[in-house]
């Protein structure tokens, strides 16, 4: 095995998902508009949830909304059932991710969701799935395949979800008006707010 070959041609790969992903947006606009301006109009909080690798995706997610002001955290879906719905309320969003837009541990909270009163963003590569069809919102974000060579590891489908809900977050933070003061009230620690302080951002 050529390594280096071998680790270009994956990152090649993961960089044309993302690229297709993006030239979907057109078809979908009037989808991503709509997610925008309720994320954008939120009174309550942004919750990410998921299982698995979805779930990892989701917590970061949640940290970049977070920090780009949008109060945003996570909700494991199969905790959900065990009692932590009681941390949604009528007033949130809540984005199930999913590739297949059938995993179990995911469609079994959105019955309890909905009864809450809490609207549901589907996070799918699956435009006619269960998540879909019994969400409010929908993000497309559809792969031809994963990366690994048995098309089975969640590679491409993950982190083209991850770069589509950090375009979302980064959207929702310009439209809100959010600064660099903003972001130093929120991110004081370490070489970014070290930067903020030096420039006279941060006092």
């Amino acid at each position: 095995m050529d390594i280096i070959a071998n680790l270009q041609n994956i990152m090649d790969d993961e960089l044309a998902a993302v690229k297709y992903v993006e030239s979907e947006i057109d078809a979908h606009r009037d989808d991503y508009k709509s997610v925008v301006a309720a994320i954008a109009q939120l009174k309550g909080n942004l919750i990410m949830m998921g299982v698995g690798k979805s779930g990892h995706i989701g917590k970061k997610l949640s940290a970049t909304f977070a920090s780009t002001g949008t109060p945003s955290f996570f909700v494991h879906a199969t905790e959900a059932m065990h009692g932590d719905l009681g941390m949604i309320t009528s007033d949130d969003l809540v984005v199930m991710i999913s590739n297949s837009g059938e995993t179990k541990e995911c469609l079994a909270p959105l019955k309890p969701i909905h009864r809450i009163g809490a609207k549901i963003v589907a996070f799918t590569g699956e435009e006619k799935s269960s998540l879909a069809e019994d969400s409010d919102y929908l993000v497309l974000v559809k792969v031809k395949r994963e990366a690994d060579r048995f098309n089975l590891a969640p590679t491409n489908s993950s982190t083209a979800v991850l770069v589509t809900g950090d375009a979302l977050a980064l959207t929702v933070s310009e439209i809100k008006g959010f600064s660099e003061k903003d972001f130093g009230m929120f991110h004081p620690g370490g070489s970014l707010g070290k930067r903020l302080l030096q420039e006279g951002i941060l006092k």
